[in-house]
């Protein structure tokens, strides 16, 4: 009789090899699940700060003077004192974001009411791909966070706040220091 052994791999085996492989595609799906529902975050907080860094654009885009931009002394007032329509922290006569009479002034914007639920374009319309975002802006003096060359109404501090699904929140300041008299 000639003794041969015999390769291979018994049943016993091949059953433990099954079982662990097994495991082993259940972790990695339970990860490859936590991992998918983890992605959507940067893209939520990537549009709110997309919607907030476009808001905060446009809000220092506008003036910042001591008169009112409609006034007739707006480009030659050297103080609130030398306007008919001395620029203040809020709107003045029923301006408005999305008008008729439209805001005019970086300050103006402390009047506009939070975007809750939705974000409004300039025209007033709900972009229907950003609900579930909010947004709040808060413009306040700022002369303290400068040196003490700067008086402290000479400076505003704009923070913009979006709010997006699963309460991400991202928060932007800018800061606006006043260039009047002689510039539009």
């Amino acid at each position: 009789m000639s003794s041969s052994r015999q390769r291979g791999l018994s049943l016993i085996e091949t059953v433990i090899f099954i079982v662990v492989l097994g495991i082993g595609i259940a972790g990695l799906a339970v990860l490859y699940n936590q991992l998918t529902l983890a992605s959507v975050d940067p893209l939520v907080r990537k549009q709110a700060v997309a919607v907030a860094s476009s808001l905060m654009e446009e809000i220092q885009l506008r003036p910042f003077t001591f008169c009112d931009p409609d006034d007739p002394a707006v480009f030659t007032a050297a103080s609130a004192a030398g306007c008919g329509t001395p620029e203040g922290v809020g709107a003045e006569g029923g301006e408005t974001r999305y008008g008729p009479t439209f805001f005019d002034n970086v300050s103006d914007y402390a009047a506009l009411p939070p975007m809750a639920g939705s974000i409004q374009d300039i025209t007033n319309t709900t972009i229907s791909d950003l609900t579930g975002y909010s947004a709040q802006v808060q413009i306040v003096a700022a002369g303290g966070d400068f040196p003490a060359a700067i008086p402290a109404d000479e400076a505003l501090r704009i923070t913009v706040t979006v709010t997006g699904p699963a309460n991400t929140q991202v928060v932007l300041q800018g800061y606006r220091l006043r260039y009047a008299p002689n510039s539009p």
